[in-house]
């Protein structure tokens, strides 16, 4: 079997809440139903594509609440299709996909792929983990390994993503741009960083935390 750095690997799963419609409708049938694709390098980190047919996750939208932040425009739109911006009203609405009908269908595509096909949860059979806790939710994920060896060589193609990443990365910038990055570069040097200064924890997640430790009588985070 060849090893994990000489495989291509893709994800997708059905998300555990729906909060995006069919392109036109007003119910919201499908989730921000997630994908991701790594392609490993030789010596530049591994190109990490991981997004949501929306414009913003669920849990971005989670988190703008609990710091009473509001949403930028764009983000949802409430049941009159108007744009919503705050986010504690976010059961009110529904988010947008990416590129209009184009993220529709691929979070269509996504659920048939990783829910259908499995017999897991998908449109109205999805159980919301977080108002329905307790419930199974039987949800759908697919996994697929791509060996790069059956065609190419692999430090042959990573020689070549390699090469190829210098030249995006390397190529001419808009006005104002100082960099071009990479799909999951800044997560790759985001997690140097936190490996070797720890992970920062904003006040109200710390305290959500502390008041689970105390429900849990276990020492809370120092």
């Amino acid at each position: 079997m060849p090893l994990a750095h000489d495989m291509v690997g893709l994800y997708f799963a059905v998300g555990s809440n729906n909060h995006l419609p069919p392109w036109g409708g007003s119910e919201s049938l499908l989730g921000t139903n997630p994908m991701a694709v790594a392609v490993p390098a030789l010596e530049e980190p591994p190109i990490v594509l991981d997004m949501a047919p929306t414009v913003a996750a669920y849990g971005k939208v989670r988190l703008k609440a609990q710091r009473g932040e509001a949403m930028p425009v764009g983000w949802m739109i409430d049941r009159e299709g108007k744009p919503l911006t705050d986010a504690k009203r976010a059961d009110e609405g529904h988010l947008l996909p990416i590129g209009d009908y184009k993220g529709y269908g691929l979070s269509l595509i996504i659920a048939l792929l990783a829910g259908a096909l499995n017999r897991a949860a998908v449109g109205r059979e999805v159980i919301d983990f977080v108002k329905e806790t307790g419930k199974a939710t039987n949800t759908g994920q697919a996994i697929m390994a791509v060996s790069i060896e059956a065609f190419v060589p692999p430090a042959e193609f990573k020689k070549t993503v390699d090469g190829f990443v210098r030249d995006i990365r390397q190529s001419k910038r808009l006005p104002g741009v100082e960099r071009i990055w990479l799909p999951g570069e800044q997560s790759h040097a985001k997690q140097l960083d936190r490996n070797a200064h720890g992970i920062p924890t904003p006040k109200a997640l710390r305290e959500s935390l502390d008041a689970v430790a105390r429900e849990l009588k276990i020492a809370p985070l120092n």
